[in-house]
């Protein structure tokens, strides 16, 4: 009776394929893991573990995106930490910075590795949620016999990438389960969740990048994701996440440059005495505003006399 493949075979019949099936995300992740990483799926091996002073290092460069995941990471703990869940923050090396568990489980969660200080990279465990999700730069689902070691098939991970302000993946948010009873639904709702909270991370990180900066949002199609621009005093864009980078073709030169929001959004006539006017409009408004309409009071507001701003509003068509 022939006998039947175990995990260690399947990954290496399936890396060496040329089929579709092959062609996946995950079948692509384990040639890396093969060839880039030279491991080998039947080795009994667990996260590699940095010493005290690499791990200090690395909470220090990454304190302040530590702080911004900080209540998005307990309001999702809350949600699905009592199932038999942890939650894991890494950096953008796969080195665990911070975690959130339940204490009935934290020994079998730290026998598994799913520990602060562990480095959950592809380079160190194969393929996983999170080495996989910094390594695909995308969201990703690992569930059970989708990873590389043999050692890991307990597991089921959902794992989705953080970008900071300039649109460079810094981090990624994890969680992961053992539990044998996990569907495939209960992965997807799982990834959503965790999907929804890096989004709002990312937000939070654009935030505190542009202080007292105009923040804009920019429509897209993609629901899944956060476009937004910081925009200066000047309607000069400051900086934009990736998302409103694709969706405005812009990129790191063309907002160093100096380019106006309105120019970036498509509101632009083109027309630069229609943009000086709209300018000098938007100033009276703003003045007649903040006076309740009193011509005079604005006048003053503005330094110029009444007769000027009369003359100014009829040449402008403002009421």
């Amino acid at each position: 009776m022939p006998r039947q493949p175990n995990h260690s075979d399947l990954v290496y019949q399936t890396a060496t394929q040329s089929s579709a099936a092959a062609s996946s995300p995950i079948a692509a992740s384990w040639r890396r893991c093969l060839d880039l990483h030279q491991l080998q799926p039947e080795e009994r091996r667990k996260p590699v573990r940095v010493d005290e002073a690499v791990f200090r290092s690395a909470r220090e460069r990454a304190g302040h995106l530590v702080f911004a995941c900080s209540e998005e990471v307990d309001r999702l703990y809350q949600t699905v930490g009592r199932s038999g869940c942890c939650i894991l923050l890494s950096d953008r090396d796969g080195v665990v910075l911070d975690r959130r568990g339940a204490p009935s489980d934290d020994a079998d969660f730290r026998d598994l590795g799913l520990w602060p200080q562990t480095v959950w990279s592809e380079a160190s465990v194969g393929t996983n949620g999170i080495g996989t999700a910094l390594a695909d730069q995308r969201a990703v689902m690992i569930h059970r016999d989708q990873h590389f070691l043999s050692a890991n098939t307990e597991l089921s991970c959902v794992t989705a990438p953080i970008r900071d302000h300039l649109g460079r993946v810094a981090a990624a948010l994890d969680i992961s389960t053992c539990r044998n009873d996990v569907t495939d639904m209960t992965l997807a709702i799982l990834s959503q969740a965790v999907r929804d909270t890096a989004v709002r991370v990312e937000a939070t990180l654009f935030r505190l990048a542009f202080p007292g900066a105009r923040i804009v949002m920019v429509p897209t199609a993609s629901a899944g994701s956060v476009a937004l621009l910081a925009v200066d005093g000047d309607d000069l864009v400051l900086g934009a996440t990736r998302a409103a980078r694709l969706a405005l073709r812009l990129d790191d030169q063309r907002i160093a440059q100096g380019l106006p929001a309105s120019d970036a959004l498509c509101e632009s006539r083109g027309d630069g005495v229609a943009d000086l006017d709209e300018a000098e409009r938007a100033a009276l408004r703003r003045a007649l505003s903040r006076t309740n309409g009193n011509v005079s009071q604005a006048a003053q507001v503005l330094g110029i006399s009444r007769a000027t701003l009369h003359r100014k509003m009829k040449r402008l068509a403002l009421q």
